[in-house]
């Protein structure tokens, strides 16, 4: 699991960093508001832990925005403050959660297993995307109803792209996701593959879902 911790106190962020990566979890960081969003709107979180007082965006606006975007990932709220309002404030704002410093780190970690686990059970079984469907149950992929037989990395690259919900996805991203393996920039191999999906999403349907963004990777979304 993926979490995304923002933070702008640095001892903070390196306890909360070390011990999440020490249980397990894959951990990324921003020490302002405006380069957490920028951050979390890329997507590929499983949840997001975000301190309220934070430079240049505080944390209320930076999950307002992020809620204003359509983005759902669960949210943690960390606040120095245990006032009943800020805690209303916060989870008005779009928070899940909201956790008063100081707090035992044995507590935080329940808590955050709890929202990723149920924010996993509420996920539908059958992504969909105008008239594209992917049953996760299944393994299957259907365009306006008709069956699209794919192989396994086809499939697995489709997936990796509905789960992004129309944000980008980076080669380097698709590559752990496929493949599990670090990122060769010298590959083509993720460009050979989304051809290959293109041909059988969007050769015979339109709009065409499959996007190549220029220097930053792949989305499936209705053109703009």
């Amino acid at each position: 699991m993926n979490i995304l911790i923002i933070e702008d106190d640095r001892k903070t962020a390196a306890l909360l960093s070390a011990t999440l990566k020490q249980e397990g979890f894959e951990v990324s960081c921003g020490s302002d508001g405006a380069a957490g969003l920028k951050e979390a709107l890329k997507g590929g979180h499983d949840a997001l832990l975000v301190d309220i007082m934070l430079p240049k965006l505080d944390g209320l606006s930076l999950v307002r925005a992020l809620r204003a975007q359509g983005h759902t990932t669960p949210v943690i709220m960390l606040s120095a403050r245990d006032e009943v309002e800020q805690r209303v404030e916060g989870l008005d704002a779009g928070a899940d959660d909201y956790l008063p410093k100081p707090f035992a780190m044995s507590e935080l970690l329940a808590r955050l297993r709890s929202l990723v686990r149920r924010n996993t059970q509420l996920k539908p079984p059958v992504l969909t995307l105008a008239d594209l469907t992917f049953d996760t149950v299944k393994r299957e992929a259907r365009r306006a109803g008709k069956r699209i037989e794919l192989s396994s990395r086809e499939t697995l690259l489709l997936e990796c792209l509905m789960r992004a919900e129309c944000v980008v996805v980076s080669r380097r991203d698709i590559i752990s996701a496929v493949w599990e393996y670090d990122f060769d920039p010298g590959t083509n191999l993720v460009d050979v593959y989304v051809r290959r999906l293109r041909e059988k999403i969007d050769r015979d349907h339109s709009p065409a879902l499959i996007q190549t963004v220029r220097g930053l990777g792949y989305a499936l979304r209705l053109q703009p």
